[in-house]
């Protein structure tokens, strides 16, 4: 189990377990009554490979706070320093999506996809707007302290995790400029060409803008112009020492980032960092591999048993599952990154076909029934409804494979159309229209054994 639990906290999931028991058998015919009816509109999508369908499966909304007891979340009064500049009326709003999408008990397990980026993308808008009155893309170091302990007070009085900062890896040095020598407005846009990034990043395609990296390239080359600056200056001051050039780029990237959160509206601002972080986490697998002697032990060549070899790979995955919510493209390099670790330690056989391991394993599991959530590759937010409690859009339908991987056609990129895998969750799809939407009972209470899963193993 990852995090502490008070004991008061776990009863109260108890009283939930056994409640949820109740109502599902009593309100619930089947699993199959939990599909939701999201209308899908489908185009062509650059941000995934080729693929050969086999099923159109409908995503669900899983329910993590269920009704009719009270939601995780408690409003309470924050304890402000009082010192902070900064304007947080102005992502008034934002602010409150962002404590829901890391609402405290499972802001841990939604980290990667949902929470951190838009805990990020909501500091960034949040700087950029209050640089509207100050002029400034960034705070120095003690009003950094002050302001990133009052971005937290006012999430957690909200219902966001008191350990966000951890969660996030968030340190105060993160509303810094950094290295980048430019963090005045008016410097900014005499150094970069703030017409031609406006007009790159103004509304990004976020199904294309992954491969095409339209918005990506036009902040890059912002960043470096801004970074070029330092140059400049500590040619002027006669130093010899010059920090690490890739840093500072980096460094100057965030303050690109802020300036379009000055410029845009935050919903507009608020899309396009999403959509930009989104690009970045889909191309890794977030999950961390423990080791694999176990499973090398029971499935590699030479294997006389097949039951031994898929208890060992079950039981080893069904320890990633504790981990962390995936996408369904950071699935698919989870299954690719887990495949080539055990090809390497001498498993050649294909044992996800032979143990029938999907991509629905790599992700944290939502019901023993339906096994897991995978969420959409695209942006998404967790909604709050005070009646029915926290949901999210993920497919609990689709039992896709999980691909076993061929050294000689790695690493699966998605943006390379020849590669062929099997059908990507309906959720997928950056053409996704949800035109009738209907809960209601279909969703039967879905969070047992999400909180059976998290919290009693």
């Amino acid at each position: 189990m990852r995090g502490g639990v008070s004991q008061s906290f776990k009863l109260y999931l108890l009283d939930v377990f056994i409640l949820l028991l109740y109502l599902q058998d009593s309100s619930c015919s089947s699993v199959n009554s939990l599909k939701g009816s999201l209308n899908m509109n489908k185009k062509e999508d650059a941000l995934l490979p080729e693929i050969s369908p086999t099923a159109s499966p409908q995503p669900f909304l899983p329910l993590l706070a269920p009704s009719p007891l009270s939601p995780f979340t408690n409003s309470t009064l924050p304890k402000l320093s009082g010192l902070c500049t900064l304007k947080f009326d102005a992502v008034e709003s934002m602010m409150g999506v962002t404590s829901i999408d890391c609402v405290a008990p499972f802001a841990e397990y939604l980290a990667n996809v949902m929470c951190c980026p838009q805990l990020e993308a909501t500091l960034v808008i949040l700087i950029g707007q209050s640089s509207k009155y100050t002029n400034m893309l960034a705070l120095n170091g003690t009003l950094a302290k002050h302001c990133l302990s009052d971005f937290q007070q006012i999430l957690v009085s909200q219902g966001a995790n008191d350990t966000l900062q951890h969660i996030c890896s968030l340190h105060p040095s993160n509303l810094t400029e950094g290295s980048c020598p430019v963090k005045d407005v008016r410097e900014f846009e005499t150094t970069v060409d703030s017409s031609s990034l406006l007009a790159a990043c103004r509304k990004i395609d976020l199904v294309n803008e992954c491969c095409e990296q339209t918005c990506q390239n036009a902040i890059s080359e912002a960043a470096k112009k801004l970074a070029l600056k330092a140059y400049d200056l500590l040619s002027m001051q006669g130093a010899e020492v010059l920090s690490d050039h890739s840093t500072r780029v980096n460094d100057c990237r965030s303050i690109v980032h802020r300036w379009l959160g000055s410029k845009l509206d935050p919903n507009g601002a608020k899309n396009v960092l999403r959509g930009l972080s989104n690009c970045k986490n889909n191309k890794v697998c977030p999950l961390v591999f423990a080791n694999t002697s176990h499973v090398t032990k029971a499935c590699g060549d030479g294997m006389n048993n097949r039951t031994a070899c898929c208890n060992s790979i079950e039981s080893y995955v069904s320890h990633l599952q504790r981990q962390s919510f995936v996408t369904n493209l950071q699935a698919l390099d989870c299954a690719a990154s887990l495949g080539v670790k055990l090809q390497k330690a001498n498993v050649s056989k294909n044992i996800y076909n032979l143990c029938h391991i999907s991509l629905k394993d790599f992700s944290v599991q939502v019901a023993p029934e339906v096994s897991g959530c995978l969420l959409p590759s695209l942006p998404s937010d967790a909604v709050l409804d005070q009646s029915t409690g926290i949901s999210f859009v993920c497919d609990l339908n689709d039992n896709i494979p999980a691909p076993w991987p061929s050294l000689s056609h790695l690493p699966i990129s998605s943006c390379n159309k020849t590669v062929k895998i099997p059908a990507l969750p309906a959720a997928a799809s950056g053409q996704t229209s949800m035109n009738s939407l209907s809960i209601g009972s279909h969703l039967c209470l879905l969070a047992l054994t999400v909180l059976g899963s998290l919290y009693y193993t």
